[in-house]
């Protein structure tokens, strides 16, 4: 694979990730999908090698690493295992906004003390009635005196059972995204209640259940940015979190093609290796080009968010075609091992469950659809 493009210290970043995930995170896929147990222990390592939590800013001890910096992890974690990587990037996701808020007191309150320990967040903005319509959320935070009292239910979030902090998107306001403000909920205020973990079909050490907001209160200091601007931030941070989605694609997909070639030069059919057969031959090579084009395409939307460019067009193109594209290569490869494809005696099955996620999470494949559709129009 070219590593053109990246400097010196993202090759090396990429090289001690993909060597981890293939010493540790592998070998444990399959335990933690039939245990559906979260890798709390891997996090752990990950951690100790500066791996995770890589976004907290400079300004409070962290790495401040960027985008195409954890499309690299993204990857790199994923041809580990999917679940691992989502439970691992998820932080990200829940952290953003609070970066993008420049709130420093919650800077040094809730990002600094990630640097130090395996800490784990929440993104909490989807609703059992607005899921791809985020602007219709019906979770409420009522102004007190001195804070603000949320009411309301999420539902899907990641990493809910084992999070320390929430980012709580609630309406405070009018109709519509203007009315929507941004706020750090801690995990453990009082009235929040946590769903059970959801049985899913893929991705299945990945925490996700529903949170329950019964009454909570919070200081006033805990809202990010001014009220109505939490629609901007939750957004603003797909521009930076959906290239690092693609990548994780990129990922799964690359572990996929890797186990469909190596079972198709050792299997054997009509007295030579089914490798040689044209039909095997041209399902391999569409996987590599998809997946090398879909990992370009990932870059260049992490570069562009680097840069600071407007980011909304590409990551939505290289989530859209990266999520399409693992899809599309872990059925093929379940496809090449035929038979012993669909059985869980071979790994292939399990990476087809994991990817179809990806069409889904942080805006469906028709969402993507929308935004790209949209973006040209602007233009």
């Amino acid at each position: 694979m070219s590593n053109f493009g990246l400097s010196q210290d993202k090759q090396e970043l990429f090289q001690l990730a993909k060597e981890f995930s293939e010493r540790e995170v592998w070998p444990k896929a399959r335990y933690l999908d039939e245990t559906s147990e979260f890798p709390t222990e891997l996090l752990g390592k990950a951690h100790q090698l500066g791996l995770l939590n890589s976004f907290v800013p400079v300004e409070v001890g962290g790495l401040g690493l960027g985008t195409l910096d954890h499309c690299l992890l993204s990857e790199a974690f994923s041809m580990g295992s999917a679940g691992f990587s989502t439970a691992a990037i998820a932080n990200e996701l829940a952290g953003i906004p609070v970066v993008l808020s420049e709130n420093r007191e919650m800077w040094k309150k809730y990002l600094a003390p990630m640097v130090d320990g395996a800490i784990m967040a929440s993104y909490c903005v989807t609703e059992p009635g607005a899921g791809s319509d985020v602007a219709n959320i019906k979770t409420t935070a009522k102004k007190e005196k001195d804070g603000y009292v949320i009411q309301g239910s999420k539902m899907w979030i990641t990493n809910a059972g084992h999070a320390s902090w929430f980012f709580v998107l609630a309406r405070t306001g009018e109709a519509g995204p203007k009315g929507l403000t941004g706020f750090i909920v801690p995990a453990d205020a009082p009235g929040i209640q946590l769903g059970k973990k959801e049985k899913t079909m893929g991705q299945r050490c990945s925490d996700t259940r529903g949170v329950t907001f019964d009454n909570v209160f919070i200081p006033a200091n805990h809202r990010l940015g001014d009220e109505g601007k939490g629609f901007k931030l939750a957004m603003g941070a797909f521009d930076k979190t959906r290239p690092a989605v693609a990548s994780g694609a990129v990922g799964l997909a690359q572990r996929a093609f890797q186990c469909a070639v190596e079972y198709a030069t050792q299997r054997s059919a009509f007295g030579k290796p089914i490798v040689e057969n044209q039909g095997i031959s041209f399902m391999l090579a569409d996987m590599a080009k998809d997946i090398e084009a879909s990992r370009i395409l990932s870059w260049k939307a992490g570069s562009e968010s680097d840069e600071g460019h407007p980011n909304v067009y590409f990551a939505s193109i290289a989530k859209l075609m990266a999520s399409e594209m693992v899809m599309k290569v872990t059925t093929d490869a379940v496809q090449v091992y035929g038979g012993y494809g669909y059985s869980q005696e071979y790994p292939v099955e399990m990476l087809m469950r994991d990817a179809k996620i990806f069409q889904i999470y942080e805006g469906t494949s028709q969402i993507q659809r929308m935004i790209i559709a949209r973006e040209i129009l602007k233009k």
